[in-house]
């Protein structure tokens, strides 16, 4: 599930349905979810979990692509 969210989100931002910085609202909207938020900080870079890092947190809440 990991790959394909991430898939999804990258192809939302080249087609200009996410913004380059995104917050996890956004996210939920674009793909139809309503774990972005979650996901979003559990993939960020220096996340606590040691997840793989797919996301660099710009501000409170607010990502861009790696």
């Amino acid at each position: 599930m990991e790959k394909t969210t991430v898939r999804r989100i990258k192809k939302a931002v080249v087609n200009g349905n996410l913004p380059a910085i995104f917050k996890g609202k956004d996210v939920n909207h674009a793909l139809n979810i309503n774990w972005g938020g979650n996901f979003l900080a559990k993939h960020r870079v220096g996340n606590p979990g040691g997840e793989t890092e797919h996301f660099i947190q710009v501000s409170r809440g607010q990502y861009r692509l790696n």
